[in-house]
């Protein structure tokens, strides 16, 4: 769970090749970007391949994040947090470049016979941070945690064509499919894919993620953790990739966006992700250091928690849409670093696709432009004048707080009540986790990030018992056409079928998408090396961040 400018970076998607092809960065990913945006809901921003490389060590850098993760168990990281912590500490088969491609990670390759088998051979002399050296029965075991129903793993969906997993060599690991998966092994350079010792996680019990080592084997281990302050990172010497150029990385939770902006501009800390909105022009204008934008493969939606309310009548959702100023919502909450869609997956996310299918997925769009007249004909046609809609807000940034207020103000000019329940950015994570947290809420903010370069990352979410389909919607047809195109490895036949999904999920508007968002990084003077682009939340990140002179 940030894209936009004139001129577009890299991003593509998943090219899977069936009989004995091997994953790689070339072979898997079209490195090109969507159409450029014109007119003026195009982004004022330019994107960035990236950021200087180092020149040098560092001591220590320190980061800002905007809450602290509830947990660092890799079965659980599916939120910012979480990640950008742990994607420096624990490693995934496979890797998600800065440039948003597909490369080998903890498997030197992956192979696929047949259509229902994938082999990961591992790289050899891997050590976990506990000394001892990685081994497929490792993998085994750590892949089989996000399938045990105990775990409540987030990332369980992806497995759910998962025959079984067996170790058939010292250093291989086979995976067997029920059917044809083209996601699961784009996944496996996610957090789905982390490989953690067997020993370590077994021994910690209940407590691993919260306490002591994470037992994995990136180029950081887990150092101390104050609780409600800060996470501290030290480097792993015995990586068995590039070191990390900083012996240490700090992690400070500023759940206030103020306070995090003034850390930065101050020098308490040396950068962070997740920028505040409201903060780029203080940034930008400081002399403090530099903010950058890359590709985030984002959309900023509004979430639809229920239709057991007035959302559950079409022509609600359709009028609410029709009176929302995404303009001035992209002007004010994302201080125009962004640009208005009505699509739910992001341009990019489509550039590998034939030009066909890309123009059929955005032929019938939610409509962008205001219409006020029509949209209170539609409440009242739905008879659903002065009901109410409670909606979640958040201080985490203005990009949240600022669309739920335009979403009550919408709401205002055509009959509806809209009321804002006001959630800690704490707990905000919580409404991603807990039906008990999405109790009485019909919809709340939340800004997308596909994990995966490929636009079923986030139209999958309809199909009946996903993850967040919070709303519980179910539709037979959209379910077929969500395991047609699962099960179809020819990127260019499986993007015709996604343009359907993305079709029928414009027209039920089953969330209400508002903007494309892009990442935003902010680093001092002192350091450089974070990537620009949403990769961070899946790569080590910050192994690269060292002295800038």
């Amino acid at each position: 769970m940030p894209p936009t400018a004139p001129t577009r970076r890299t991003a593509g998607r998943g090219r899977l090749v069936l009989g004995t092809a091997v994953l790689s960065a070339a072979a898997l990913v079209a490195a090109c970007s969507g159409p450029p945006r014109t007119g003026s809901d195009a982004s004022t921003v330019q994107l960035s391949a990236d950021t200087p490389p180092a020149k040098g060590e560092l001591d220590s850098f320190t980061w800002a994040t905007y809450a602290e993760p509830p947990t660092l168990d890799y079965t659980q990281a599916f939120d910012y947090p979480q990640n950008t912590v742990l994607a420096n500490v624990c490693e995934s088969l496979m890797r998600w470049t800065p440039q948003l491609t597909l490369a080998p990670g903890l498997a030197e390759k992956a192979t696929n016979p047949d259509p229902t088998t994938w082999v990961y051979d591992l790289r050899s002399g891997v050590h976990f941070h506990d000394g001892s050296t990685m081994t497929a029965d490792d993998v085994v075991f750590s892949l089989g945690r996000q399938t045990d129903p105990a775990n409540a793993a987030a990332w369980a969906q992806v497995f759910q064509n998962v025959d079984t997993i067996t170790s058939t060599g010292p250093l291989q690991v086979t995976v067997k499919l029920k059917q044809p998966d083209s996601q699961f092994p784009q996944y496996m350079a996610t957090a789905a894919g982390v490989v953690a010792a067997r020993a370590g996680v077994e021994a910690a019990g209940k407590d691993y993620g919260t306490t002591g080592s994470l037992d994995c084997t990136g180029p950081f281990k887990l150092g101390s953790w104050a609780k409600g302050q800060s996470i501290e990172l030290d480097r792993f010497d015995d990586y068995w990739g590039a070191k990390a150029k900083s012996k240490k990385a700090v992690f400070r939770f500023l759940t206030d966006p103020s306070a995090r902006t003034n850390a930065m501009l101050t020098g308490e800390v040396d950068g962070g992700y997740l920028i505040p909105t409201e903060s780029y022009d203080r940034l930008r204008g400081s002399g403090a250091g530099t903010l950058y934008f890359g590709e985030g493969l984002s959309t900023v939606n509004l979430n639809v928690t229920s239709m057991r309310g007035p959302l559950g009548d079409l022509r609600v959702r359709q009028a609410l849409s029709l009176a929302l100023d995404r303009s001035g919502f992209v002007k004010t909450g994302l201080a125009g670093a962004g640009s208005v869609t009505g699509s739910l997956t992001t341009r990019a996310a489509w550039a590998g696709a034939p030009e066909d299918a890309r123009k059929a997925a955005f032929a019938h769009l939610t409509p962008t432009a205001p219409d006020l007249d029509r949209a209170k004909a539609l409440v009242k046609e739905a008879g659903a004048e002065g009901k109410t809609i409670t909606v979640a807000t958040s201080t985490i940034g203005q990009d949240v707080s600022l669309l739920a207020t335009a979403v009550q103000a919408a709401g205002a000019k055509i009959g509806l009540d809209v009321r804002l329940r006001t959630i800690a950015p704490n707990a905000f994570t919580a409404l991603f986790t807990d039906p008990k947290a999405r109790e009485g809420l019909d919809m709340f903010p939340e800004t997308y990030y596909d994990s995966v370069t490929d636009p079923l990352d986030l139209l999958v979410n309809f199909r009946t018992g996903a993850y967040q389909n919070f709303a519980g919607y179910s539709d037979k047809a959209y379910d077929e056409l969500v395991d047609r195109a699962t099960a179809e490895y020819d990127p260019a036949k499986r993007a015709s079928i996604e343009a359907e999904l993305q079709r029928t999920a414009s027209e039920q508007l089953l969330w209400l998408p508002v903007a494309e968002w892009p990442t935003a990084v902010f680093l001092n003077k002192r350091v450089t090396g974070a990537p620009t682009t949403i990769s961070y939340l899946y790569q080590p990140w910050a192994a690269a961040v060292g002295a800038a002179r």
